[in-house]
């Protein structure tokens, strides 16, 4: 395919693990050899878990076995990948003709809301962590439970610590409350790796526009989520559905902002006529037919995530 990818989120990691499916190959939503069909591609791969009932030390050793697994996974396709953290390594290994593969955490209950975690995170090559998952936790309400607490101050800690260590919070399942008090503390650009447009679509995963813009101001990107309840609150999601969330946040100045940020197995139901990674062609020919050029096409499949990247 003669398009970039560049995507901030999937959960193929831990499907691989429950599944016992290799990376390479498998019959989930994103593989590497699909990935190997684009011009140039990197891949976010997130580690996760439910954290529901179980205890700090349970999740991080989980957090280590998804860590250890991709690691593995990655080194036994070198021939198609190879493991990064920077956007110098992204670039070296798309011009070899490798995609680029790299980490993230989802959810800071992994690493035990622990500041001093985020060490052994960055010495995994993570880039990104999500302050939460759907859970609230130490650091922050979620937007599902506690949406009106904000960070507290182990929560300003962990970010602080995250900057410092020059990996990025992610905002995607976070509380507004957190949202906003992250914004607030200024160290840094802010990502949100899968979340859609809530004008568009008014679900709480959602960013409002006066987070987008805020996203936008510090110098953070969007990842756009093509899970179908979060793109259409009308039943089945369609690919104009999907579409008008682009173009929302297009005409809000988003031109460098919005990424790809499919949630990759850890969804069901996607917009459109999608069915996995191999698909995302589609979104970029029906952006092509209403008039988009190619160089903004290639900001938004991949050179808005790369320039994220320290």
């Amino acid at each position: 395919m003669s398009i970039p990818y560049f995507d901030a989120h999937c959960d193929t990691i831990s499907r691989c693990k429950r599944t016992k499916e290799p990376l390479r190959d498998n019959g989930g939503q994103l593989d590497l050899k699909r990935l190997s069909r684009f011009a140039r591609a990197a891949q976010v791969f997130a580690v996760f878990c439910d954290g529901a009932g179980r205890s700090a030390e349970e999740l991080f050793a989980e957090t280590r076995t998804q860590q250890s697994l991709f690691a593995r996974e990655v080194s036994m396709n070198a021939e198609l990948a190879l493991p990064c953290r920077s956007r110098a390594e992204v670039e070296a290994a798309n011009a070899a003709g490798k995609i680029a593969a790299l980490l993230s955490v989802e959810g800071g209950e992994l690493l035990d809301c622990d500041p001093e975690r985020l060490d052994w995170a960055a010495s995994a090559g993570v880039v990104f962590v999500n302050l939460t998952w759907n859970h609230a936790n130490a650091l922050c309400g979620s937007h599902r439970e506690d949406p009106e607490r904000g960070l507290s101050e182990r929560g300003r800690a962990f970010v602080r610590r995250l900057y410092s260590l020059g990996i990025l919070p992610d905002v995607s399942h976070c509380s507004d409350a957190g949202f906003w008090d992250l914004i607030r503390m200024g160290e840094g650009p802010v990502v949100a790796t899968h979340s859609d447009a809530r004008a568009v679509c008014a679900h709480t995963r959602n960013l409002t526009d006066d987070m987008f813009r805020a996203l936008c101001e510090c110098g953070g990107v969007a990842g756009f989520n093509f899970y179908a309840p979060f793109v259409s609150s009308r039943g089945a999601a369609t690919l104009d559905d999907a579409v008008r969330h682009v173009e929302h946040w297009l005409a809000l100045g988003g031109e460098k902002h919005i990424g790809l940020g499919g949630d990759w197995d850890g969804c069901d139901a996607l917009a459109g006529d999608l069915r996995g990674a191999q698909d995302v062609p589609l979104l970029w020919e029906e952006l092509a037919r209403r008039g988009y050029e190619r160089p903004l096409l290639e900001d938004l499949f991949y050179n808005n995530w790369l320039s994220v990247l320290k």
